[in-house]
């Protein structure tokens, strides 16, 4: 598709219909609603703009899409964390879909969502990253590195010390378990 709309630019939209929806919900689960379709905007405009220098060699856009817009995330960064710092403070989620709805239930069950907030919070910006391009956008370790380009070691390291900093945190659950087996 990308390598076809090089010749034919109106193959991009394809594209963008295929990937639009689910990486916005990854950026109001990250940023909220305010800024996500602005972001989403901002990725595929990235992403036209930078067509021609997609490795074709890869099959799947969807890593060189996330990283774009996780780059793009790093401007609102503080955004996220003042989100995640109102949720732990209030517990009032501003976000429109904050988990996956198995980890939302495992969350609120345990209490623990305060919790969690101020742990996502408390992460360092690559760690989050990692953690949640894995968990959130269902990466695989090998996706999630492409997308922030860095060795795949790098993302099993990170995502590894999210979990064990979000198991401290929330007295020993992890709501990320859940995906722990499917991207290994």
């Amino acid at each position: 598709m990308i390598a076809r709309s090089r010749h034919e630019p109106e193959r991009f939209a394809i594209l963008f219909t295929r990937h639009a929806q689910p990486l916005k919900r990854y950026v109001i689960r990250r940023l909220g609603l305010a800024v996500a379709e602005d972001i989403v905007a901002e990725t595929f405009v990235v992403a036209f703009q930078q067509r021609a220098s997609y490795d074709l060699t890869r099959a799947d856009a969807r890593p060189w899409l996330y990283g774009i817009a996780t780059n793009l995330m790093g401007r609102h960064r503080r955004h996220e964390i003042i989100l995640y710092r109102a949720l732990s403070r209030t517990g009032v989620d501003s976000v429109t879909e904050p988990f996956t709805d198995q980890v939302e239930r495992r969350v609120v069950a345990d209490g623990a969502r305060d919790r969690l907030a101020a742990a996502l919070a408390g992460l360092p910006g690559g760690h989050r990253d990692a953690l949640l391009l894995v968990t959130w956008a269902e990466l695989t370790y090998e996706q999630a590195a492409l997308a922030l380009d860095v060795p795949v070691g790098t993302v099993r390291s990170r995502v590894n010390r999210a979990r064990s900093k979000l198991r401290r945190v929330l007295g020993g659950m992890d709501p990320t378990a859940a995906d722990e087996g499917a991207n290994q």
